[in-house]
């Protein structure tokens, strides 16, 4: 009897147990189906533009070295740093002194050559007199002519040492090569320049326009070329840049796109690009910093909010919601080089009127039932 009573207590838990099971494994079931809420929208093809930024170096449209071309000692210094300066603008004297005594010894030079040339002309011409009257032989009037030939060479010689030499005096005057400003004065009054020097007396600036360098990667040049036809055409097409200057302003001047370098840098996989900026006020100065801002245009694209992309690798993708039961299902997608950081464009995997996970993309787990 005992026996038996004990039997169906165990009969009893194993049902117990067999019913709890199968309610905890329906509930959990229930739990995995259950229908979460994300925010959804309904993607469009809209018109976007986009701004981009190039990290970019100023230069002044002609930065020109002063170099001295005669050895001295600097004798004046007529600029200042900063200065603007017109083209053949006195800058800086060299010690003329040297310069001049040597275009006053050439000069003596030129008249005792003019003196000699005169007289083996005369005596040229006495013997060739003689020679025509049979007095002289031919070869006194030879010799006679010859002199003179080497007298004319000899002044010739005289007068281009002179010019030499004042050359050399006009060389101690430094002067302005364009219009500008005054760089840096590493030399001050007493200094011996030359020639061979390595470092400028300065370097004059023109900064009417300023030339402004940036660098775009090769796949971004070439996807502008292939859009326009070719690497001109898509130099010619690009809109005007803004320039946002080292205190994050932005310059009041647009700038042109001028050029674009027809090498890709090996070690970097960009290409040179060069905007020009009008300078009206002296603003820009060469060897200043800054960034370029290109707006880029894209017309009729779907955009996608960036809380939507999941990011898997190289690889993009949303989670469409389909179906009856709105089951989300992960969509590969490929986007624009180019984003505001706040949307991407899409131009490949979605159409307009799908909807999609709005936010939280990452958090999402294939086939979840969206309220």
């Amino acid at each position: 009897m005992k026996m038996h009573n004990n039997s169906v207590k165990l009969a009893i838990a194993c049902i117990g147990m067999a019913v709890l099971t199968s309610c905890g494994g329906s509930k959990q079931q229930q739990q995995q189906n259950a229908p979460v809420a994300y925010k959804t929208v309904k993607v469009q093809a809209e018109d976007r533009t986009i701004d981009t930024k190039y990290s970019a170096t100023i230069r002044g449209r002609q930065d020109i070295q002063v170099l001295p071309q005669v050895s001295g000692t600097l004798t004046q210094l007529l600029v200042t740093e900063g200065q603007h300066v017109r083209k053949g603008q006195t800058m800086f004297v060299i010690d003329q002194v040297p310069y001049q005594a040597a275009v006053n010894t050439a000069r003596a030079n030129v008249q005792a050559a003019e003196a000699a040339e005169a007289t083996a002309k005369l005596s040229m011409e006495s013997t060739k007199q003689l020679y025509d009257q049979g007095v002289v032989s031919e070869f006194d009037y030879t010799t006679a002519n010859n002199a003179y030939l080497q007298a004319r060479a000899a002044l010739a010689q005289a007068r281009a040492a002179l010019v030499n030499a004042e050359n050399s005096l006009s060389y101690t005057t430094v002067k302005s090569p364009a219009d500008g400003v005054v760089g840096t004065l590493p030399f001050r009054v007493g200094a011996l320049v030359g020639p061979s020097m390595q470092v400028p007396l300065t370097t004059v600036s023109d900064n009417a326009q300023m030339y402004v360098y940036f660098s775009m990667t090769e796949n971004q040049m070439l996807a502008m070329a292939r859009e326009a036809g070719s690497m001109d055409a898509a130099v010619k097409a690009m809109p005007q840049v803004k320039l946002i200057l080292v205190d994050g302003s932005e310059y009041e001047e647009a700038g042109t796109v001028e050029t674009a370098s027809g090498v890709v840098d090996a070690a970097t996989g960009s290409v040179s690009l060069r905007a020009v900026f009008n300078n009206p006020n002296g603003l820009l100065h060469s060897g200043s910093t800054g960034n370029v801002v290109i707006p880029v245009e894209y017309k009729n694209q779907i955009v996608v909010p960036a809380g939507a992309v999941k990011q898997v690798q190289t690889a993009y993708q949303v989670f469409r919601v389909e179906g009856k039961e709105r089951k989300a299902i992960a969509v590969n997608i490929t986007v624009m080089p180019y984003n505001t950081g706040k949307e991407y464009i899409v131009t490949s995997g979605l159409n307009a009127g799908d909807e999609i996970i709005a936010e939280g993309a990452g958090l999402v787990k294939e086939g979840a039932i969206v309220k």
